[in-house]
């Protein structure tokens, strides 16, 4: 965005800003699912405060996106709109723009890379969008729908540096506070800061006492490095999971918000995203991707007595084949399914000894491979044994492991 029009943004009253996000709430009014606060009692008596979610996977298309894309479309003037919009999209944001198009009768045109689930491009293509795959990585998909824009005439739908976007999804804020007068914070994800640029603008210049707390992978912490340095900062590369908010670099205007209106940025590792999945599916019986459960993957972070802290569950939309990996990479971090090897003596009995102490312990065995062939050496004979089995925590991991070694067996643990 050209520096001229990040400045006229950011030189706007509160009141304007307030009427530009009450004007977001009226067209979005009678179009978006409704998705009241859940208090989630499983991290309230972990951390010892109250916190809630807002369940935006719940979401028409699937994630808060269709906000900030449904705005911008319906703010676009007739001209502009008989043209047809086109973004760039691995997912998400291309759902909302395709939904926003469709519902105002306008032609839209997605452009997704080769990296985007085909449970995204299908559900874009079922909106009634045009979807062109290009490139591999999101970049390559900008570039591509800059140039057809140009040459077609097509009006861009940003999917975050935009001031009508960025306003769609403060719309969140204004349920939240409407909601729960008395939150103290609000934790959201940070990519390229569409989210909680829109979010913070409408907090702060509603209810300045409330904080508004971005968190962040720490392998794409694009506009965290670019708050610390003063300037908007390109990120050489990127490496989460939560590719919702994999972006490189921050929107200018986002930029300037998230300076203005953010009060800090916390960061947390892929441990934490993958157990916060876990967590959500399990505890609450949710689906949210990767990206969606950034802020109760931090909320830790900022967990003390007496807070009320609301988290944004920004996106549902994950594939089943993600979700099983996940699923999996959880309930190792957390302790829940342990993997061992131990070589055997070559003589009747050795099998059901360990069976017999596993089972003594608690560890349910999930899979076993009893293979004299595979033997550190061939002619010790001795027997390899790999054993899988579900465990009650990192406490009791340690407990069978012990109990294992006390009885002359040498586990080597695997995962």
């Amino acid at each position: 965005m050209k520096t001229e029009q990040v400045n006229a943004y950011m030189g706007m009253s509160d009141e304007q800003h307030q009427e530009s996000l009450k004007k977001a709430a009226a067209n979005l009014k009678g179009v978006l699912k409704p998705t009241p606060l859940i208090h989630s009692d499983f991290y309230s008596e972990e951390y010892g405060c109250d916190i809630y979610m807002k369940p935006e996977n719940l979401q028409m298309t699937g994630s808060f996106k269709i906000r900030g894309a449904y705005n911008k479309i319906m703010n676009l003037s007739e001209e502009e709109a008989a043209h047809g919009v086109i973004a760039s999209s691995a997912g998400n944001h291309a759902q909302g723009v395709a939904f926003a198009a469709q519902k105002r009768g306008i032609q839209a045109t997605i452009v997704m890379p080769n990296v985007t689930p085909l449970l995204k491009v299908n559900a874009t293509k079922a909106y009634g969008a045009d979807v062109v795959i290009h490139g591999d990585v999101y970049d390559d998909a900008y570039n591509k729908a800059m140039n057809l824009a140009q040459e077609k005439g097509y009006t861009f739908v940003h999917p975050f540096d935009d001031y009508d976007v960025l306003c769609g999804q403060g719309t969140i804020a204004l349920e939240i506070l409407e909601e729960l007068c008395d939150v103290d914070e609000i934790l959201v994800p940070i990519g390229g800061g569409g989210l909680i640029s829109g979010i913070a603008l409408a907090v702060k210049t509603m209810r300045p006492d409330v904080k508004v707390i971005g968190v962040s992978p720490v392998g794409s912490m694009a506009m965290k490095i670019s708050i610390d340095e003063g300037q908007v900062t390109r990120l050489s590369s990127v490496k989460t999971s939560a590719e919702g908010v994999a972006v490189r670099q921050p929107g200018d205007l986002t930029f300037a918000m998230a300076k203005k209106y953010v009060d800090e940025i916390i960061t947390v590792t892929e441990k934490d995203i993958m157990d916060a999945v876990l967590v959500v599916l399990e505890k609450h019986k949710l689906i949210a991707e990767t990206a969606g459960v950034v802020p109760l993957a931090g909320v830790k972070k900022r967990a003390k007595p007496g807070k009320k802290i609301v988290c944004l569950v920004s996106g549902g939309n994950i594939d089943v084949v993600t979700i099983s990996s996940i699923i999996n990479q959880g309930l190792i971090s957390r302790g829940r399914i342990m993997c061992f090897s131990v070589e055997l003596p070559d003589k009747p009995g050795q099998l059901l000894k360990v069976a017999q102490l596993l089972a003594e312990n608690g560890a349910n065995v999930i899979e076993l491979q009893h293979n004299q062939f595979k033997a550190i050496d061939r002619y010790s004979n001795k027997v390899a044994l790999e054993v899988t089995v579900e465990t009650n925590g990192h406490d009791h991991i340690k407990q069978v492991l012990e109990v294992l070694e006390d009885n002359n067996f040498i586990p080597n643990r695997i995962y």
